[in-house]
């Protein structure tokens, strides 16, 4: 089998992409740090939020501008494995690691407050990212945007904000924006897990190669157009995805959509987690309050 340093080093490691990111990383912290006193409210950075966004930015550098990136249009595996990571881990790491006073400039902004007010609508958002995600997967859809690049930014860029606003209802901490209780949370996330399934499954039952990118090889060079320079590409003799890759096309496509379900389950089985023990230690502190002042809490004489 052929080895990925073929491509060259810009293929591989999208040098642009990480100037980018590395952009945003430092203004994050100019603006959380150097530039807090200009904003109402605002709280010093902590290192546990620095720690998210940081952590956040480099693994979408590692998913969408590492070897893996050029891995995944070569095998539909680690494509899914992008996938999970992209719209299931990376945006509740953001939601997270932004401090509480910057969401609240941000999403006050003219423009910003009804789109954001309207996509973070639990319903909303709950049928607009499953949606969105199963109908990428549709393999008319899927070969269509994969031989675009406008088409293929727009849309992974589309799918990157509607995973954070799918999130935002369980992940967020500002008050004001605390629409579900502990038990809705739950039934949320249940519900997440419920509509990604159909895609997972027809992906995993499938009894035949879906993707003509993952397949064809003409449709499968025309992809890889997306991340490797077209003048470094012209020069390779390349007749398809099965030479970087042992496996028959037919069980890769199977194992991506097992991957997925698994890194889903995971993620999902943690957010439920972390819900519950956060609602147990709010029903607890009620139950302090009530035992030290049962005065505030009367009960009914007869």
């Amino acid at each position: 089998m052929l080895t990925l340093e073929i491509f060259g080093f810009r293929a591989l490691w999208s040098p642009y992409f990480f100037i980018i990111l590395l952009l945003i990383l430092f203004g994050y912290f100019f603006i959380s740090v150097k530039l807090k006193d200009n904003f109402f409210s605002s709280q010093p950075l902590t290192k546990k939020q620095g720690t998210l966004f940081t952590i956040g930015i480099l693994m979408l550098y590692i998913i969408k501008g590492s070897p893996l990136d050029l891995m995944g249009h070569l095998m539909f595996y680690v494509h899914m494995i992008q996938m999970a990571v992209l719209y299931l881990i990376i945006p509740q790491l953001i939601i997270l690691g932004i401090p509480e006073w910057i969401w609240r400039s941000l999403i006050q902004l003219p423009i910003i407050k009804p789109i954001f007010h309207l996509l973070t609508k639990p319903i909303v958002a709950l049928v607009l990212f499953n949606g969105i995600f199963s109908f990428y997967h549709v393999p008319a859809i899927f070969d269509i945007v994969k031989l675009n690049m406008w088409l293929h930014a727009g849309y992974t860029s589309l799918l990157f904000i509607l995973a954070l606003t799918m999130w935002w209802p369980v992940m967020n901490t500002l008050k004001e924006y605390q629409l579900l209780s502990g038990i809705k949370k739950v039934g949320y996330i249940f519900a997440n897990g419920i509509l990604l399934t159909p895609a997972c499954a027809l992906i995993i039952f499938s009894d035949h190669p879906m993707y003509h990118t993952f397949y064809d090889p003409k449709s499968w060079a025309q992809a890889l157009e997306l991340c490797v320079p077209f003048a470094t590409l012209s020069g390779l003799d390349l007749n398809g995805p099965e030479m970087f890759n042992s496996m028959s096309i037919l069980h890769d496509q199977q194992l991506g959509g097992v991957i997925m379900k698994i890194i889903q389950e995971i993620v999902y089985g943690v957010a439920l987690g972390r819900i519950f023990f956060e609602w147990y230690a709010k029903e607890q502190k009620v139950d302090v309050i009530d035992a030290e002042h049962p005065y505030m809490n009367p009960q009914p004489t007869e």
